[in-house]
């Protein structure tokens, strides 16, 4: 018991993701993320060639991540994708265009990278793979200038949304992007509904039925649910 107890410790300080998730779900993520990034290489190497569009796609197995394995998710959206990238890329540039030392524009086009996206709402973690490569890909991406932008960032962005708006509509129950559709036997927006109390047991059981990667802890669900409740009982005219 001791053991067991020791380990479910260990497992929360580390992050161990405790989500249920299908067999089924996760072979679609991974043949997901082989089909958008088989794509990515076809299209650019077509385009560009052999050259910094492949260095690029390194960022984009980054994305991949999100768009197959978490689709529905607020960073894999397309206007953080597309945004994240493009606005990463641009302060990469500028970096190694301004700062010749590496060991300086490198860490201030990540930072400068994760402040713009953060103002910009298109927060997508990739993004400072981009900026990154802008300053450290090398002559043949420094010789690109401002024209990484459009190749080869925003082909390989547009292929990789492409790819997942595709792939994804195959499978009912998942949604890229998120606006396109509701999960099966999600109701349409209405009138509040005042909620009873929700049990640790109603939360997996909710979990388990999405059968998706969920990008946030039960604990940080129960924290919010706890907030909402409190500030909604809060609004409640009369005595508290």
């Amino acid at each position: 018991m001791k053991f067991l107890d020791l380990a479910s410790r260990t497992a929360g300080l580390l992050g161990v993701e405790r989500q249920s998730i299908s067999h089924q779900e996760k072979l679609v993520s991974a043949a997901g993320g082989v089909t958008g990034i088989l794509l990515v290489f076809v299209v650019s190497r077509h385009i560009l060639g052999d050259g910094p569009g492949l260095m690029v796609a390194a960022s984009m197995g980054a994305s991949a991540v999100l768009l197959f394995a978490v689709p529905h998710g607020a960073l894999s959206q397309p206007w953080p994708v597309l945004g994240g990238h493009l606005v990463s890329a641009a302060i990469g540039v500028t970096c190694a265009r301004w700062i010749p030392d590496p060991l300086l524009a490198a860490p201030l086009a990540v930072g400068l990278a994760i402040g713009a996206m953060h103002y910009l709402r298109c927060v997508h973690p990739p993004g400072g793979a981009t900026a990154l490569i802008a300053v450290i890909g090398g002559p043949a991406v420094q010789q690109l200038g401002y024209g990484f932008l459009a190749t080869p960032v925003l082909l390989n962005v547009v292929t990789l949304i492409l790819a997942a708006t595709a792939f994804n509509s195959l499978f009912p129950w998942r949604r890229y992007p998120a606006s396109l559709a509701r999960l099966p036997g999600d109701a349409p927006p209405s009138a509040p509904v005042a909620y009873g109390p929700i049990t640790h047991e109603d939360f997996v059981y909710a979990l388990s039925e999405l059968d998706s990667f969920i990008d946030v802890s039960e604990e940080d669900l129960v924290r919010i649910y706890q907030l909402a409740t409190r500030h909604a009982r809060a609004a409640q005219p009369g005595p508290r």
